[in-house]
């Protein structure tokens, strides 16, 4: 009378295991690694926010600045973002270029966002 084996080895449970411990270790590192791509997509796009609030600021104030360089803060989600404004002549006489450069806020040297706009002046 032959006997049958049931159920698993702990051979081939052990093999499975590690399988398994495998497979959920490249799922956890993908997951952590898009969590961390999601952040600096966040942090880039509120940087465009600061870049683009202080063009919007210009027109809406109808300034006129000096060409030069101003720096500041802006705070938006909890975090500040250092700003970097170059205000630059151009050769028509009522146009303003403004580079407007948003830093990290953990990083002044690293430029999340650079936009650059236009003011013109209009006779009052």
């Amino acid at each position: 009378m032959s006997k049958r084996s049931q159920g698993f080895t702990l051979l081939e449970v052990l093999v499975a295991l590690a399988i398994l411990a495998i497979a959920m270790a490249a799922v956890s590192r993908t997951a952590s690694s898009s969590i961390q791509h999601v952040e600096a997509l966040r942090t880039r796009v509120i940087a465009g926010w600061v870049a683009q609030n202080r063009l919007a600021l210009h027109q809406a104030r109808n300034d006129w600045p000096a060409p030069g360089i101003q720096s500041g803060e802006e705070k938006q989600a909890g975090l500040s973002y250092p700003w970097k404004e170059e205000v630059i002549a151009t050769p028509n006489p009522t146009m303003r270029r403004i580079v407007v450069s948003v830093y990290a806020p953990d990083d002044a040297k690293h430029v999340l966002r650079e936009l650059t706009g236009f003011l013109a002046e209009y006779p009052r």
